[in-house]
This record gives C-alpha cells, sequence and structure tokens, in this order.
C-alpha cells in the first residue's frame, strides 16, 4: 500500500509542475485531482496532507530560479559585469518586482483564513476557471499588434504596480496568477513573453515567502513518517515544472492565450457533466 500512496505523491508533483506556471490554474487541477480523486487527506491526514502541498509547489519554484538565475543575480545585484558598457541601459528592477507583488501579498494576509474557508471548493474552482478563461480571451482579443514592452527589461512602475493589482484576480482559486498576469501584461501593451517572463519572476519572493509562512505554521506536520511522500512529491513537481516552463516559455508568442482559455472552458464542462 506505500507504494501505491508513493505513487499517487508523484502524481500530485506532477500535476503541481505541470501546471503552477502554466495559464490553467494549478490550485483547480489540484482540487480536482486531489480531492475528487487521490485524496492523499486519507493517508497523509489533513494537516500532513497540507504541508505536502507546500513542499511540491517548493519544487516548482525551484524550478523558476534555475530557469531564471541569471535574472535574479541580476536583481539582487550579484553580477558584476557593466550592463551600461554592454550596451543594456535599462534593466528590470527588484523594486518594480516588489511594486508588483504587493497588491497581491497584502490582500493575501488580509483574506488568507476566509480565502482557505470559504472558496476551495469544486463550485468556486469552476467560476474562477471560466472566468479566468474568459479574462485572458480578451487580453488576446485586444492585444498590440506591435507591443511596446518587447522584453522584460522595458516595463514601467506604472505597468508593474497595475499587474500586480490584476494579479488579486488569482487569489480566487481557478482563476490562475499566470493567468490573470499575463493577461493584464498583454492588455498593458506587453509582449506575451515579456508578461510571462515578468510574472514568472514575480510569483518567486510571493509564493517563497508564503510557502515559508505556511511551512513554519504546520512544521510540526513534517514526520519522518511522511518524509518520503515529501520527497517523491518534490523531485516530481520540480523536474516536471522545469520542462514544462521551458516549453511554454518557448511557445508563448506564438501559441498566445486562447488555447489554454479553451482548455479551461473544456475542463470545466467536463466537470460539471461528468462530477457535480
Amino acid at each position: 500500500m506505500e507504494l501505491l500512496e508513493l505513487l499517487k505523491a508523484v502524481i500530485l508533483g506532477v500535476v503541481e509542475g505541470l501546471t503552477e506556471f502554466a495559464p490553467v490554474s494549478s490550485t483547480g487541477h489540484m482540487v480536482i485531482v486531489d480531492d475528487m480523486w487521490l485524496q492523499s487527506e486519507l493517508f497523509l491526514g489533513k494537516y500532513t496532507a497540507n504541508t505536502f502541498k507546500i513542499v511540491i509547489q517548493l519544487g516548482s519554484i525551484l524550478a523558476v530560479i534555475i530557469i531564471f538565475k541569471d535574472r535574479f543575480i541580476d536583481l539582487l545585484g550579484l553580477n558584476q559585469r557593466d550592463t551600461t558598457a554592454s550596451g543594456v541601459q535599462n534593466r528590470l528592477k527588484l523594486s518594480q518586482v516588489f511594486i508588483g507583488l504587493l497588491p497581491a501579498a497584502v490582500l493575501g494576509l488580509l483574506f488568507e483564513d476566509y480565502i482557505d474557508e470559504y472558496l476551495f471548493s469544486i463550485e468556486t474552482v469552476l467560476i474562477g476557471l471560466v472566468l479566468g478563461a474568459f479574462f485572458m480571451i480578451l487580453a488576446d482579443a485586444f492585444s498590440s499588434r506591435k507591443p511596446a514592452v518587447v522584453t522584460v527589461d522595458q516595463i514601467t512602475y506604472s505597468q508593474a504596480f497595475i499587474v500586480g493589482l490584476i494579479q488579486c484576480f488569482s487569489l480566487w482559486p481557478g482563476f490562475s496568477r499566470s493567468g490573470s498576469t499575463i493577461s493584464g501584461g498583454v492588455l498593458l501593451g506587453m509582449t506575451h513573453r515579456a508578461a510571462a517572463d515578468f510574472t514568472f519572476i514575480m510569483a518567486v519572493p510571493i509564493m517563497a515567502g508564503a510557502s515559508a509562512l505556511s511551512l513554519i505554521k504546520n512544521w510540526q506536520y513534517f514526520t519522518i513518517e511522511a518524509l518520503p511522500f515529501f520527497i517523491v512529491g518534490f523531485i516530481s513537481a520540480f523536474l516536471f515544472a522545469l520542462l514544462s516552463i521551458r516549453f511554454f516559455l518557448k511557445l508563448i508568442n506564438k501559441i498566445r492565450l486562447v488555447p489554454f482559455a479553451v482548455y479551461r472552458i473544456v475542463l470545466a464542462g467536463l466537470i460539471i457533466v461528468f462530477i457535480l
């Protein structure tokens, strides 16, 4: 039975890794796959299962850090090369990232308990999936044919703040953090790739901070018995996030957001037909 449970941990890690940074809502998929099928609470216990989900999310965050390692080195001022001399006049600044993540971070802290208690259900996830899909379709429909912001280094402080405000939509489970922020960036005149880069960079501190706080509060559930599940889940989430993010970034300017929006609507329809 333990082998079967480890396999479930791997599956949950795969789901987390594939969906965390794609605009399809990782929270929605985790609610669907775990709460309705695998039910990790049955073999880990409620609070240990919640801690497990935090751990595998850290695997996805590590994948982003590795992919954008040079960018984070620049943001932290650890790069010694002279960017001005190399022809790079402007670089994305840490202060812009902070301004972008601030609105959702504040609202998340204020309403964390309410969100956890009332918004994590199949019904609310369905609402988020559909509304987020229409927002993504809207973004593609009104995107500029000649975007003013081609790379993440051209993002202004006001654009960073507005994207941060739009990110607050993602506090509703199912709406999707990357779906909301990429859509917002595109509506502000960014290329899909520039908006995606900013989304992923901005996600690291807010997700890492939220995960760290959650781990501190749930540290007692980090038990020796659960450690194998945490390890295999973390590794699978990390590996599949690494693959999915690289694939997504290569294609996003070509495929844009509509295919992801259609997937979300189809998924919501299948849930309504076969589950509710």
